[in-house]
């Protein structure tokens, strides 16, 4: 088994136009993860990237376990 099998990337912060009920800017950031298939099913790899988005965008959510 290799000792790294995910690899994750951040891109840089910038604003955006966002439609949601009204017009916003709001900050965004691509969020990218690559993995070995190999030894991480997929399920799992979207599961573990979707975790990371929802903890970054309410950090709060690591305080309390959610």
């Amino acid at each position: 088994i290799r000792d790294f099998c995910l690899s994750r990337g951040l891109g840089d912060v910038y604003k955006r136009q966002v439609i949601d009920d009204k017009v916003e800017i709001r900050s965004m950031m691509y969020l990218a993860l690559s993995y070995d298939h190999r030894i991480i099913d997929g399920r799992e790899a979207v599961s573990f990237l979707v975790n990371v988005k929802e903890n970054l965008e309410d950090p709060q959510r690591m305080l309390i376990g959610v």
